[in-house]
Parts: structure tokens; C-alpha cells; sequence
């Protein structure tokens, strides 16, 4: 027992299995136990690298054997499924997540403090309630569509026009109209729902430090702002910002034809969530930021009149994504007419 330097722990729902290398890697430790009973083992261990897959408890685990004094280290499953020998059970999966982080090249995910899955969290939950707050409208339109009732793009202009049809005569039957109000209803406690979670994360945009620096970039609002302190937490997890990108899945692949390289669309890995709330904010962004005077707006003007609009969202949250590598790196607000420089 005292020769275990790596123990890696694949994560169950109740039940966990570990598997213990010593330094030339060999298994020393075979074992299925209950999560209470890991921290038991680790606790009479020497101090070692506790290795695991990032997925749910890994972060509370985590600080847990970080405070007994062990190496805590964390990857993306997508990273530890190549140790996977033939044959994939719970111990061969606990054993290719103890090989994987001794590899000097792995790629490890900070531990995330309570704050931040607090924050996650929140974003999760808006997430569900703007998704079910879809659902609801799409079925709203749905029904009006039925009785030939057809009603422009937007949120607003079907709310406006829903009430006016409430308000008049439809030609619809009156338990029909009765279901339409309640939706009615159920769409309005659900804007109040989401509108008490934006309050909630523009209070904590206006009093945290990295969220207020961040506030300073064109598209960067308190959701983003929060997201990203939430999810990235400090600058120094990345080498650079086109590594930030990459990671977030906003990076071009490329294909060489004919000897020439070739981009292609961006790679879609990594984050979804926050790789979205940049795009949103680069397509709130690009109108006011094309027409400045700036190198960023001359940059921009010179890209739409070459690529599709789209395109040129997708360069500028990109670009977004550098710059807030930046502005977490240096600690200095974002100034548009450095842009050169900052990232």
C-alpha cells in the first residue's frame, strides 16, 4: 500500500472502483468500494495522485482528497478513453484513468470551488427553463396555426397578438381557448423565472472582480461574464487565448488539397454551452462594431465583404474568445483601441 503512487478512481453513482499503480506502473490495487469508503482508503494512504474523470462528484471528491494532502488531477473522459484496454468494465476504466494521468502531455481540468458550481448550476436551470419556455412557444404557434391563425417571427410579436386574439373572438372551442390561456400563463411564469435568474446574475457581474473586467468587451454581458468565470475560473489553465478558442471548439478545421491548406468550419468540440453565449453576444456585438473606426471595425467590414455573415460571427466570437484570455491574463479592462495587441 505505501508504494502506490497513482490511484485512479472511476466514479459510480454509488459504487467506485480503484485501481493502484506504483511508479513503474504496475497494478498494485484492485478494489470496488462505496464513495465514503474512498475517502477511508485515501486517507490512509501517503500522499499520491488521485486521479478521475471529470464528470458528476468528481470536483466535491476532488477538494475532499485535496484537503487529506493527495495530487488531485481531473481529464475529460474523451481524453482517458484511449487507455481503455478491450473488454471496457469498471476496473479496466479505473485503470486506463490511473495510466492516463501520468502521461506528461495530459490535459487536466481544475478543481471547480463551490461558488463556481453554484454558478453552473444557475446556468443550467436558465438553460432548462429558456429550452421548456421553446417548447411551450412552438406549441403555442402550433395550435393558433390549426385555425389558420399565422403570426410573424418573434417572441414578442405572438405575445402581443395572443393577447389580442384573447381578447377578441376565436373561432375555437372553449376548452381550447381555456388551454391556450393557461399556456399564456405558464409562458409568463416562466419569463419571470428567467428574468429573476438575470437579475440574479447581473448582481454578481456588478460585484465580482474577473466578471467586471470581462463586462468591458463588446458582446460580454453578465450571463457571459458569470459562464465564463463559472467554467474558466483564471486565465492561467490555458497557455493562450487561440487555446481557449479551441477548447470552446471555436478553431477552423483544415484540409490540404492540391498541397494548399483549406479551412474548413470550426471544430464544434469542447464546451457547447459557452461556446453559444459567445456566438450570441458576437452576433449582438458585430453591428455596432462593424461601423466603428477601429481596427476591429476596418477587420470586420473587410471579412463581410468576403464571407457570409455568419462567418463573420463565428471569426469575431473567436476573437472574443481571445481577447478574454487577455483580459483574465493581464487583469486590465479591454480597451478597443488596443485590440491589436490584447490578444
Amino acid at each position: 500500500m505505501n508504494e502506490i503512487r497513482v490511484l485512479g478512481i472511476d466514479l459510480g453513482k454509488d459504487i467506485c472502483s480503484v485501481v493502484g499503480l506504483d511508479e513503474t506502473g504496475k497494478v498494485l490495487l484492485r478494489r470496488r468500494m462505496r464513495r465514503d469508503n474512498v475517502l477511508k482508503l485515501a486517507d490512509r494512504m501517503p500522499d499520491c495522485v488521485m486521479a478521475m474523470e471529470a464528470c458528476c462528484g468528481a470536483h466535491h471528491l476532488g477538494r475532499q482528497l485535496r484537503e487529506q494532502g493527495h495530487d488531485v488531477r481531473l481529464m475529460s473522459p474523451e481524453y482517458v478513453r484511449p487507455y481503455v484496454k478491450a473488454q471496457k468494465n469498471d476496473d479496466r476504466d479505473a485503470e486506463a484513468i490511473a495510466e492516463a494521468a501520468t502521461r506528461p502531455t495530459m490535459r487536466f481540468v481544475d478543481l471547480k470551488s463551490d461558488e463556481q458550481l453554484d454558478m453552473q448550476i444557475l446556468h443550467r436551470a436558465r438553460d432548462r427553463l429558456v429550452g421548456e419556455r421553446t417548447t411551450l412557444i412552438n406549441q403555442l404557434r402550433a395550435i393558433l396555426l390549426e385555425r389558420g391563425i399565422v403570426i410573424a417571427k418573434g417572441r414578442s410579436t405572438l405575445e402581443r397578438q395572443l393577447d389580442q386574439l384573447l381578447a377578441g373572438e376565436m373561432a375555437i372551442s372553449r376548452r381550447i381557448r381555456e388551454l391556450i390561456e393557461d399556456m399564456r400563463d405558464e409562458w409568463r411564469a416562466l419569463d419571470d423565472r428567467i428574468g429573476a435568474l438575470d437579475t440574479e446574475f447581473a448582481d454578481l457581474a456588478r460585484t465580482d472582480g474577473s466578471m467586471k473586467l470581462l463586462s468591458t468587451i463588446p458582446g460580454i454581458g453578465p450571463l457571459n461574464a458569470t459562464a465564463f468565470v463559472a467554467s474558466v475560473g483564471k486565465a492561467e489553465t490555458f497557455n493562450r487565448g487561440r487555446d481557449l478558442a479551441a477548447w470552446l471548439g471555436l478553431v477552423p478545421r483544415q484540409m490540404t488539397t492540391g498541397g494548399k491548406p483549406r479551412l474548413l468550419g470550426i471544430t464544434k468540440r469542447g464546451n457547447g454551452y459557452l461556446r453559444r453565449m459567445l456566438i450570441h453576444g458576437a452576433r449582438a456585438a458585430l453591428p455596432s462594431l462593424s461601423k466603428g473606426k477601429t481596427l476591429m471595425g476596418e477587420s470586420l467590414r473587410g471579412l463581410l465583404s468576403r464571407a457570409h455573415k455568419n462567418t463573420a460571427i463565428v471569426a469575431l466570437a473567436a476573437k472574443m474568445a481571445r481577447i478574454i484570455w487577455a483580459v483574465l491574463r493581464t487583469g486590465r479592462p479591454f480597451d478597443l483601441k488596443a485590440i491589436p495587441s490584447a490578444a
